[in-house]
């Protein structure tokens, strides 16, 4: 790595880890480590809610998409406009409202302990499988372009977000979140112009070659839901947004740090508005890249299959065509979009743990001192353990696709559970558990059974993989609605069918109770 890139990026490290220490006296508190006082301002809690969006996957994953396929993927951000406009009208305010620093505290008054306890559980593995595929993946790509070993990588970003998240609370996580948010969208915008520039036939040569092998096509708009059709993507993208904006500890706690309601609305707004342009510049450097590649073909080795390896296209083009200072630039913003991430969970992680779990079931009036060890603590296993899962998935690759699929049979019933409590008053503990079994059985279903062969295989499913979360949840939503409706219409028939019970010589106590009382 040349000593100009590598200045660079020891100078981000630096500030970063500093700006995020720095907030350790604002978190001395509970109060402060978890919600930062509340009183942060709308357009910094935007910002924060747009690099938790914005993960390291998805900086190498949407060039990788553009470059192998077409703009399809990016069918999922025209789906935040509407997301955000529901979380604006419905999810801000109710959160607001209960004044709740955990995401789930109001599913136990809705449907009891088991619902609350569920959805932290499903979150924490989730976040935790999270931040060891992001250190893993983000490690996979950089190792090679600095010269340093995958572990090696791995433990600096671990160390170094765990020790900034936990000593500077949330307000560190957000201020962090800002400018790594600006280093990763200047890194985009001028990596896109070098692309554009670099055509040996000028800009236009981009635009032709991407046109003629239709790069810049959106899917088909056809009805299948066998198929990846522009539909599908949308209700996919609707679904997850919905999801990340109703029910994830992540978005939700940085709804209560803002000073006002309408600070928290503004940044809902900014955060997803903001994602939707970054996004296309990533698929447009993915479509450069391909059209870059076409024109001067000799300038990508063999080691590197675009075919079979397309998020390697990127990192590649970083490290050999970039100039000095930019190169560095683009890892920096590499990290930043993986250390947002990880922050998050980690401060989120950390909250439920005090919130739901041990102020829940181990010490209901722990004080401030033994509250803030629990914080400490919490951000600091969690952190490890990302991290070990992290070293752990080098030695099985596979684990990595195997474990996203599990998470998402865990977490697949919280988003339909979250808008069943929401919408019906009058479905309960049953219909909501009931719902949550249906819903988890049939996203077990459509994960597993497309591998399913022999006498089984009359039995896959027929959707397309991203209907996973989509069918799941309405299973739930349906379901619980459903039964919530018919079991209020059963006992308003058995209110209605009660016999009038005769008075006892004695006041209102009959001598003998009548039949029918018995039995209802």
């Amino acid at each position: 790595m040349r000593i100009l890139d590598l200045l660079i990026l020891i100078v981000y490290f630096l500030g970063t880890t500093a700006l995020g220490c720095w907030f350790v006296r604002k978190s001395r508190s509970t109060e402060g480590f978890m919600a930062a006082r509340r009183a942060l301002p709308g357009w910094a809690v935007g910002l924060s809610i747009f690099g938790t969006f914005l993960s390291s996957i998805s900086f190498l994953a949407l060039p990788g998409k553009a470059f192998a396929d077409n703009w399809s993927p990016f069918v999922f951000s025209l789906s935040l406009p509407l997301a955000a406009w529901v979380a604006v009208r419905y999810f801000v305010p109710f959160y607001r409202a209960a004044g709740e620093i955990s995401a789930y505290t109001h599913l136990e008054r809705r449907f009891g302990a088991w619902a609350r306890t569920y959805a932290v559980l499903c979150y924490v593995l989730t976040q935790v499988a999270r931040m060891g595929a992001i250190m893993y993946l983000v490690a996979l790509a950089v190792a090679p372009l600095i010269g340093w070993s995958v572990p090696a990588v791995i433990l600096l970003t671990g160390a170094l977000v765990t020790v900034y998240t936990m000593l500077g609370g949330i307000e560190a996580v957000v201020w962090t979140d800002v400018i790594q948010s600006i280093v990763l969208i200047g890194g985009a915008i001028v990596c896109a112009a070098f692309v554009l520039l670099a055509m040996p036939g000028g800009p236009g040569q981009l635009f032709r070659i991407a046109a003629a092998d239709h790069k810049f096509s959106l899917g088909g708009f056809g009805p299948s839901l066998a198929q990846g059709t522009f539909w599908v993507v949308l209700l996919y993208g609707l679904t997850i947004n919905l999801q990340n904006f109703g029910i994830d500890q992540n978005y939700v706690q940085r709804y209560l740090v803002a000073k006002s309601d309408r600070a928290a609305a503004r940044s809902v707004w900014l955060g997803a508005l903001l994602y939707l342009p970054v996004s296309a510049v990533f698929f447009f450097i993915g479509t450069g890249l391909f059209a870059f590649y076409q024109a001067r073909p000799e300038l990508l080795p063999a080691t590197v299959d675009p075919l079979k390896q397309p998020d390697r296209v990127f990192p590649y083009f970083i490290v050999s065509q970039l100039p000095v200072g930019l190169t560095g630039l683009l890892i920096a913003a590499l990290f930043a979009a993986a250390q947002s991430t990880l922050s998050s969970s980690l401060n989120g992680t950390a909250t439920l743990v005090l919130c739901d779990v041990y102020r829940r079931y181990v010490n209901p009036r722990a004080g401030e001192r033994e509250s803030l060890r629990i914080l400490y603590l919490a951000s600091l296993l969690f952190g490890i353990l990302g991290t070990g899962i992290a070293l752990a998935m080098m030695r099985a690759a596979s684990a990595l696709d195997a474990w996203w699929n599990l998470a998402g049979i865990f977490s697949g019933g919280m988003l339909g559970l979250f808008l069943l409590g929401l919408i019906s008053r009058r479905a309960g503990n049953p219909a909501a558990l009931t719902g949550v079994i249906l819903g988890i059985l049939v996203i077990a279903w459509m994960s597993l059974s497309p591998q399913w062969t022999g006498p089984w295989a009359g039995l896959r499913s027929p959707f397309h993989h991203l209907m996973v979360a989509v069918v799941g949840t309405l299973t739930i939503l349906l379901a619980g609605l459903l039964i919530g409706r018919c079991s209020t219409a059963w006992r308003d028939s058995l209110t209605a069918g009660r016999v009038p019970q005769p008075r006892g010589r004695r006041g209102n106590v009959p001598d003998k109770p009548p039949f029918t009382e018995q039995t209802s």
